[in-house]
């Protein structure tokens, strides 16, 4: 095999190692080109070639991390990772910790961490790399890795809510959801709640948004009362979809162009938590993003008409 053959072999772990550690699709996939490029120039054949790509692209990652932390901690509203449709690594005997990791709510939870942290975590406790390739690639000692990855899986544990883990189950209750969404039956929506839920947006201030955070049946109810007639009013389109492995939903306009996407959480039969992305910039990899705003000034301008014809 070819270093070249090698590399593209390797391409879909690199990939999944950078969205790990940076919540991007589009600075992974930099962070993934980056390390083609250094293992290019590298003047020697590694001995192992998936720890030197893995080690690279992680370093890469870090570097990358660090920097976006500043424009982070100054982000508009609640920050999610950039939606992620398919995760291009599979490994079998690795699929719950691939799974989990994927999620909104573990992505998030893994922002807490410091970069050295939440590298370790995902090399050790998503990839099941043993520590002395951990230590290789952030650069620090066998015994500094294994307590940075206690730490790490300590802030995990006590931040990761409880889910459904049977696909069937999420799909099929997503399924309802967005029947009855498409259908402009509020009160369906409402039966499928928790009494808890909680509906959470990131628009980073670039796109609608009502608010940050609802907590409750009766104001998601609320928020979805106003959502969806809107929705049905622009001809927008429901396309259900797996959203950072978990069930969810692309919204797209008229014209098929992306608005947004919605994950859910389920827990007991009923939705727990809806994720929303809206903000342009972090759906632009899924193909051309819809002016939103415009898209909100349609549908008021048709409920504002629908008013008076109804006078």
């Amino acid at each position: 095999m070819t270093p070249t053959e090698e590399f593209q072999d390797l391409r879909p772990l690199l990939f999944s190692i950078a969205y790990r550690i940076l919540g991007s699709v589009s600075e992974a996939e930099d962070a993934v080109q980056e390390t083609w490029l250094r293992y290019q120039v590298s003047p020697t054949q590694p001995t192992s070639t998936k720890g030197f790509l893995a080690a690279t692209v992680t370093r890469i990652s870090i570097d990358v991390l660090r920097s976006a932390r500043v424009r982070r901690e100054a982000y508009v509203g609640p920050w999610f990772p950039e939606p992620l449709l398919t995760d291009p690594y599979q490994d079998p005997e690795r699929s719950a910790e691939l799974a989990d990791s994927l999620s909104m709510a573990a992505l998030v939870l893994l922002e807490r961490l410091s970069p050295l942290e939440r590298a370790v975590f995902v090399l050790r406790e998503v990839f099941g790399f043993d520590y002395p390739e951990v230590a290789s690639a952030v650069g620090r000692s066998e015994a500094a890795c294994r307590q940075l990855a206690v730490r790490a899986r300590r802030h995990m544990d006590a931040g990761r809510p409880r889910f459904e883990t049977d696909r069937k189950e999420r799909d099929e209750l997503a399924g309802r959801f967005l029947d009855a969404f498409r259908n402009g039956d509020v009160g369906g929506l409402r039966e499928l709640l928790a009494a808890d839920v909680q509906m959470v947006g990131d628009s980073g201030g670039k796109a609608p948004q009502w608010g940050d955070r609802f907590v409750g049946a009766q104001n998601v109810a609320r928020i979805l009362d106003a959502l969806v007639p809107r929705f049905i009013q622009i001809g927008a389109k429901v396309e259900p979809h797996q959203v950072n492995g978990r069930s969810g939903a692309i919204f797209r306009d008229r014209d098929g162009k992306v608005l947004s996407t919605w994950a859910f959480d389920v827990l007991d039969g009923r939705i727990q938590t809806i994720h929303t992305v809206n903000n342009p910039d972090k759906l632009q990899h899924m193909g051309p993003v819809a002016d939103a705003w415009a898209s909100l000034r349609e549908a008021n301008q048709d409920t504002g008409r629908s008013r008076k014809d109804s006078l």
